[in-house]
């Protein structure tokens, strides 16, 4: 097996080996990837943080040894809490965006080291070291307020509800699967919207039953979540109430408390 790292700020990943293939999710700045086929210059990768299949360019990622993989995942890692910044590399003019919920590898005095590059940044950034507050679920959802939606999307520059719900609880250092009906399996579930508190999970399902949408809880029976895009809507027993559209657009079917 082989290991790699991403070294761009966003990297789509597809369904199947194709630029016109279905993006399924994105790889952030130095999350790290297993590798297990290839395809002409497409390779087949499993991510490290939430053991999503799917397909990345050859060009967008950088090999690194097992050893180093293995380091980079023995701890949770530093990260960029600014909604967009950029890193410099030292002694050069080349720059790089970076974006919220970038991991920071080998952060040491400013510095980090992507496959053996350095980089310097100066921006803000956090360890999901940190005692889990519910309060910094909140405060971390609300950086992302009007962020477009997009399908497969985990950055500010695009988003989909399970990104963003699984974005938000990383910068807090929990790690939560990538789709709604896979997050729906987390935490403990509640009888009563009123036992839930800022920073729990709501999902809601479609006319079949399936769970396809997700959103974060706030105060005052509300919860933020994307739906076209990053929003605050009304929420109670029945579900989102769009204020805007004076309806009901997603169905309540399950409140799940994470921590």
């Amino acid at each position: 097996m082989k290991y790699g790292i991403g070294h761009l700020s966003v990297v789509p990943c597809r369904a199947e080996a194709s630029d016109k293939s279905e993006q399924v999710t994105q790889l952030l700045l130095g999350e790290t990837i297993k590798i297990y086929e290839q395809k002409r210059t497409w390779f087949r990768i499993k991510t490290a943080h939430d053991s999503y299949e799917c397909w990345i360019d050859e060009n967008q990622f950088s090999f690194i040894s097992q050893s180093d993989f293995e380091a980079l995942n023995q701890s949770k890692p530093t990260v960029v809490s600014d909604l967009v910044s950029v890193l410099s590399k030292p002694d050069t003019s080349e720059m790089m965006t970076v974006l919220l919920g970038s991991n920071l590898p080998c952060w040491e005095n400013k510095t980090l080291n992507i496959a053996n590059k350095k980089w310097q940044y100066d921006g803000l950034f956090q360890s999901t070291k940190s005692v889990l507050n519910k309060s910094k679920i909140a405060e971390n959802a609300y950086l992302m307020i009007n962020s477009p939606y997009q399908w497969g999307g985990r950055s500010p520059f695009g988003i989909d509800c399970s990104g963003f719900v699984q974005l938000v609880y990383k910068l807090n250092g929990i790690f939560l699967p990538r789709d709604a009906s896979q997050q729906a399996l987390m935490g403990q579930a509640l009888s009563f919207i009123e036992e839930a508190e800022e920073g729990d999970l709501a999902f809601f399902d479609n006319a079949e039953g399936q769970i396809t949408h997700v959103g974060i809880i706030l105060s005052n029976n509300r919860i933020i979540h994307a739906s076209g895009k990053v929003r605050i809507d009304k929420l109670d027993h029945q579900g989102i109430f769009n204020v805007e559209k004076r309806d009901y657009t997603h169905r309540l079917r399950l409140i799940s408390k994470i921590f």
